[in-house]
């Protein structure tokens, strides 16, 4: 395959990512839009925002097996005319139900897609040094997406009604066909052996327990039963996934990859960078909002730092560790988002825009080293027949990692909050509890001193609780940059006959 061809093939696989990017973010600006259209209940709300990625996280393993076993390509193809498909419906669904089970079909398509992008580079770029680059600038438009998300949404929202951010899939979908078909090569693992379907419902319930048991406790508390329950189900499958692995001729995902340092220190690594970058995600975006005053796209402007940040470092981290070592950049990177985090504790609830800037920049530069080098390095790990699975286990890292970070961080933020908060004579107590979002609503219902009492509560409260919480993922991440640097130092023995993507001395 030539060189200019294999760069035009990247071109078309990071438009699908750049895609799945957008639409995991854009939801957020519409749903005050629908909500206003198809009326849903306080439960379908939720369902409509989180379906998707619960779908998507139970079938990524499947999924990336799959495209090993048919073909990564044909699986990307499928996967792009079922999300645009998926898209029309979703944009005039007439009621919340139909919404919420386009979404969930969104979410099956994004499975398909999201693995096949990684694995098809994987094969395309057999050069070490090429593949690096590729990586970085497949890592560089993930971050892109989760920028531009917000402005498109916001554009399209300001012209046209809350379908259109659905609807606008389809076009480009249409053109990922299209040239998809023509520039991509086809890669399968030769001998994939039988597909073993207990293995794939393991697989799927087994995520799905996990990450909406986490989801739901870090929403919720601990309380309530059906999250446990369905966090023992889920924990008890991914048990017996794994043991069943082990037994089979053919797994599903080689186990015993993870008894490999490289490969299971950069997953491990990939994982608690995503921890950290949606706790800052989700504490600043509330706190530029809820505590400084910014509208929901102002205040998704004033993240575009972070997201330059890991898109520069993207591109970048290839180079840089080339020159060096995986193992430098990936603790480097896990060290920097860290020093942001323990940078927010010193936040008030006063503080001017420049040093949040600053300390978004630092964590997005940090996010951005290790997620491209770990993602070279998981992929480079594995033989090229097994790419799929490899990258599906990528993909998981960072669904769990987005879980956990919201749910171990916040709920430090939360207890602290519902701690200190206090509501007035006269507002709904639950509500002031329940998040600063619930403060501001009631506020508005109230005279203007206890209004103001009321925000001036709310806002120290969680400014009090997101230190804590900062402070928490700041420990954390320091301690995996200290895991990464002793996990990571030693090179294994070669997958294949090609060399190393990136050095590990």
């Amino acid at each position: 395959m030539s060189a200019n061809r294999r760069w035009i093939a990247l071109s078309t696989l990071v438009l699908a990512l750049l895609l799945i990017s957008i639409d995991a973010t854009v939801l957020g600006l519409a749903l005050p839009h629908l909500a206003e259209d198809l009326r849903p209940s306080a439960t379908q709300v939720l369902w409509i925002g989180d379906v998707y990625g619960f779908v998507l996280a139970g079938l990524l393993v499947t999924m990336g097996s799959l495209g090993d076993r048919i073909g990564r390509k044909k699986l990307l193809m499928i996967g792009a005319v079922g999300f645009g498909l998926a898209s029309i419906p979703a944009a005039f669904a007439p009621t919340a139900e139909v919404l919420i089970a386009s979404r969930a079909l969104l979410g099956v398509a994004g499975a398909t897609l999201m693995p096949s992008t990684l694995s098809l580079i994987r094969n395309i770029f057999t050069d070490p040094k090429e593949r690096s680059v590729a990586i970085g600038v497949w890592s560089a438009m993930a971050s892109a997406g989760a920028a531009v998300g917000p402005l498109v949404g916001g554009l399209l929202l300001d012209h046209f009604w809350w379908g259109s951010v659905f609807l606008i899939n389809v076009p480009v979908m249409v053109l990922l066909v299209a040239v998809g078909m023509v520039v991509l090569p086809e890669s399968r693992d030769p001998h994939p052996g039988p597909w073993d379907l207990p293995s794939v419902g393991l697989s799927m319930v087994g995520i799905i327990g996990v990450v909406y048991a986490i989801k739901e406790i870090a929403a919720y508390g601990v309380a309530h039963p059906l999250p446990w329950l369905a966090g023992v189900v889920g924990a008890i499958a991914l048990y017996l996934f794994a043991r069943r692995q082990n037994r089979l001729h053919s797994p599903l995902v080689e186990i015993r990859l993870f008894t490999n340092p490289r490969f299971s220190g950069a997953v491990a690594a990939d994982l608690m960078t995503i921890v950290g970058l949606t706790a800052v995600v989700f504490f600043l975006s509330q706190f530029l909002q809820l505590v400084q005053g910014y509208s929901a796209l102002e205040a998704g402007l004033r993240e575009l730092p972070a997201v330059g940040g890991a898109a520069v470092a993207a591109l970048a981290a290839g180079w840089l560790a080339s020159r060096t070592s995986a193992r430098l950049m990936v603790t480097t990177g896990l060290a920097m988002v860290g020093a942001g985090l323990a940078a927010i504790v010193m936040l008030e609830r006063t503080t001017p825009y420049l040093p949040i800037a600053v300390i978004m920049v630092v964590i997005g530069l940090g996010a951005g080293l290790s997620t491209t080098v770990t993602a070279d390095l998981i992929m480079s790990s594995v033989r090229k027949e097994k790419a799929g699975a490899a990258s599906a286990i990528s993909e998981s890292a960072y669904e769990l990692g987005s879980a956990l970070g919201i749910a171990i961080l916040g709920t430090m933020l939360t207890a602290f909050y519902r701690a200190q908060v206090v509501a007035p004579p006269g507002s709904d107590v639950s509500a002031v509890r329940d998040s600063i979002g619930g403060a501001v609503v009631e506020a508005a219902k109230l005279p203007a001193r206890l209004a103001a009492g009321l925000l001036e509560s709310a806002q120290t409260a969680f400014v009090g609780g997101l230190r804590i919480a900062a402070a928490a993922g700041a420990v954390l991440l320091v301690a995996a940059a200290v895991a990464a640097w002793f996990t990571l130092r030693r090179q294994p023995a070669e997958v294949d006959e090609e060399r190393a993507s990136v050095r590990v001395p």
